[in-house]
């Protein structure tokens, strides 16, 4: 690792980071965190990192225990809490409730990086080429205010003295220290700094849900110190050890099948089965729950352990309510780090609805979504957050009542689950119906859109899971399509839907993942959607209709409150790799990876096959930011454009007062409420030329209508309070609907 120690006289005690000054603003709206300016690093010395040393890698040998525990995340978490005890600034910003606006105020654009698909200059590293003013002025003109990293820190397991690969894409974290492979912490600063030179700021990540099978794992396998409890693991006696299941030579686990799992519980030692089993997979994942082989502990004596993981066997789930609180300190620790000493302005909360299970009092699955316990952990997060200044998001795959409940006192914004799914289905079928039904839905249940975060393709697959409408509100009845329907069918049927549009027979360049949704990028859902079947035969003419598409989806997630978040893969148009280029990837049934190839945003290497770290690179439709940004008719000029008319009028601030009704099922119409007037995004998600009437009792008679992208009149509310419109195949508007003047 680097070495990053400071001399004494750059030391930088805690109390000297001070919060920004409070503008009058502030103090009307106390809830609104400001964002600490550290002027140096909180940390003063780099604690002594034991090196490796000949010898056994077992519990007998105090030398592998002291290497171990000297790469623990909780022997570093201890460290950086110490340097903000008792200090002033940690009283300085409120905390309690979140403020979604603040957040947004600070950063409404974000580009989420990930780190191994992006092409860097030869020589650089991924850290190093975020952190480029090349880049940030292309961000700048773009209206990009923020970069979402992704996991950029060491990931994987320990085995012996030796590191193991990601099981998970570097989301099974398991030290605080970077991955060489992405950059160095001094990179990660300087990112910092530039984007604060171009009025931006830098996102980071943190995992209160699991780690991987790092030091961590091993000292707790061990039966060391505090370690056990920082995992949901239970201690299985010898004498039971015939419950658990063989683990296979040259693995240190194996999976329980849904017999040994009920063994378990009717032994009394786990809660037994789940409300679901994500990332289910016959043969390698068929419960949550995994036993340990045999370890040695310093006490002479051999361990095996049972083990949650909510995701996949490397990424064991924390315990956030055990009595050493050792997993919420790993949690506290590592945010502080982020915040505190490494420079960034918020953080990502990843897999954080899944922090509390208890056993069923009804001899059902055990709770373990939607769970208080979760809330309350998420509280103490996201508050630790705002009381050093910054802003939390969460990737919450879980029902609507959570995302709102969770919102009341957890993180800042929420990634919007519930309307991805939706608009990717109005685009399909041609009919937004299903997106009008679940952002109502959202609305009536209290999940202000402006909480939200809108996005366009990330690093996972298109999510179709429809959790709200398939679990908790399954026999609820809603009508769509002219006829009542329960919630399980619904989710049924807007899956099946969804399947055979986007990798039916049209798509088969897309592919399905368990049971979560479909691996694809944006441009390919659109293209089959749109019904090309073939990739390498597409015309300039398809690559326009695609580049449309995607640009109403664009206007979808840009012109509405909240914040607006796209990927490297939208910005170049990227189109997934084959699946033979990432066969060792998707051996496991991971398929996520075909649509993770590489980009090069800024064509640093033309030449280039693959990234540094290997991902091959996918064919790009647009091509790089700077050919683009020369182009006034490329995507990234034209999205430019949409961002413009968002930022000029403060629609990611705005209120959403009205989804009405229209009288064209293709047709979207969203109306917000401004400072001085209303806005109304009207989009069409056919090929078609559709037309028809806006209505809105939220529209005045007698306003002004002006196109908020040509700046030209489009004409007045009639007495019906409507206005008629004409759009052009999958064409967005944007309009600004001004008051009558009264006299």
């Amino acid at each position: 690792m680097t070495d990053t120690t400071l001399p004494p006289d750059e030391i930088l005690d805690p109390s000297d980071a001070v919060p920004e000054e409070v503008s009058f603003e502030g103090h009307s709206f106390p809830a609104r965190p400001t964002r600490l300016r550290p002027r140096a690093r909180l940390r003063d010395i780099l604690w002594q990192r034991k090196a490796k040393q000949p010898g056994t890698a077992s519990g007998d040998n105090p030398e592998y225990v002291a290497w171990l525990e000297s790469e623990s995340m909780l022997a570093d978490a201890r460290q950086f809490a110490r340097k903000f005890a008792g200090q002033g600034s940690m009283w300085q910003n409120p905390y309690a409730a979140p403020d979604p606006r603040a957040a947004i105020e600070k950063a409404p654009v974000w580009f989420t990086a990930y780190p191994i698909s992006m092409i860097t200059p030869a020589g650089a590293t991924f850290l190093g080429t975020l952190g480029s003013t090349q880049l940030w002025d292309a961000f700048q003109q773009i209206g990009i205010t923020a970069i979402h990293t992704g996991p950029v820190k060491r990931a994987g397991g320990v085995t012996g003295w030796d590191t193991t690969p990601s099981v998970d894409g570097h989301f099974d974290r398991i030290s605080t220290q970077f991955d060489d492979a992405f950059g160095t912490e001094d990179e990660f600063r300087a990112m910092c700094e530039v984007a604060t030179d171009h009025g931006g700021l830098v996102i980071d990540d943190i995992v209160p849900g699991h780690t991987g099978k790092g030091a961590d794992f091993r000292l707790a396998e061990m039966k060391i110190g505090d370690y056990p409890g920082i995992y949901h693991m239970v201690e299985i006696p010898r004498e039971d050890w015939h419950l658990l299941p063989k683990v296979p030579k040259g693995r240190d686990s194996a999976n329980l099948d849904a017999e040994t799992e009920k063994s378990l519980t009717d032994a009394g030692y786990i809660v037994g089965e789940m409300q679901r089993v994500i990332f289910f997979e016959p043969g390698v994942k068929e419960t949550n729950w995994s036993a340990t082989d045999a370890v040695l502990g310093p006490d002479g004596e051999e361990h095996r352990w049972v083990y949650l993981h909510y995701f996949k066997e490397g990424q064991p789930s924390l315990n956030w309510l055990d009595p050493t609180f050792a997993g919420m300190r790993l949690v506290i620790g590592d945010a502080l780090h982020s915040l505190g000493d490494l420079g960034s302005g918020a953080l990502r909360l990843d897999a954080n609805g899944f922090l509390g299970v208890e056993k069923s009092a009804t001899g059902g699955p055990a709770w373990s979504e939607g769970h208080p316990l979760s809330e309350a952990a998420n509280q103490l997060i996201a508050s630790m957050v705002r009381k050093v200044g910054g802003f939390t998001f969460q990737e919450l795959n879980l029902t609507i009542d959570d995302i709102h409940s969770t919102s009341e006192r957890g993180a800042d914004l929420s990634y919007d689950f519930v309307n991805r799914p939706a608009y990717h289905h109005a685009l399909a079928m041609e009919d937004a119906e299903f997106l009008r039904l679940t952002m109502r839905t959202a609305r009536e249940m209290g999940v202000d859109t402006v909480s939200l975060v809108h996005a366009l393709q990330n690093h996972d697959e298109m999510t179709y899971e429809l959790v709200h409408f398939a679990t908790l509100h399954a026999g609820d009845t809603f009508m769509f399509r002219r006829k009542p329907i329960r919630g399980a069918d619904l989710a049924t049927l807007i899956r099946a839907e969804l399947t055979e549009k986007i990798a039916g027979e049209t798509g088969t360049y897309n592919a399905l993942f368990t049971t979560n949704g479909i691996a694809s990028t944006l441009a390919s859902v659109i293209s089959a959607s749109l019904g090309m079947a073939d990739l390498s035969a597409l015309t300039n003419d398809d690559v326009e209709a695609i580049k449309r598409a995607h640009l109403l989806l664009a206007m979808y997630n840009a012109w509405q409150p909240g914040v607006f978040a796209l990927s490297g893969w939208d910005l170049v148009g990227a189109l997934p790799v084959e699946r033979k280029q990432v066969a060792a990837l998707i051996r496991d049934g991971d398929t996520r990876w075909i649509h993770r190839g590489a980009y090069d945003l800024l064509d640093f290497q033309p030449n280039a096959s693959e990234s540094t770290s290997k991902m091959p690179k996918a064919r790009a439709l647009y091509g790089p930011l700077n050919v683009q940004l020369e182009d006034p008719n490329s995507f990234v000029s034209r999205l430019r454009e949409i961002l413009a008319v968002r930022d000029r009028h403060g629609l990611a601030t705005a209120q959403q007062v009205d989804i009405p009704a229209v009288s064209n099922k293709a047709m979207l119409v969203l109306v917000h409420r401004l400072a001085e007037a209303d806005q109304v995004t009207v989009l069409n998600f056919s090929a078609q030329t559709i037309s028809g009437s806006v209505r809105s009792d939220e529209l005045q008679p007698g306003s002004k209508v002006i196109d908020m992208v040509t700046g030209a009149p489009v004409g007045e509310v009639d007495d019906l309070h409507s206005l008629y419109v004409v759009l052009q195949p999958h064409e967005g508007r944007s309009l600004l609907v001004t008051p009558p003047v009264e006299h």
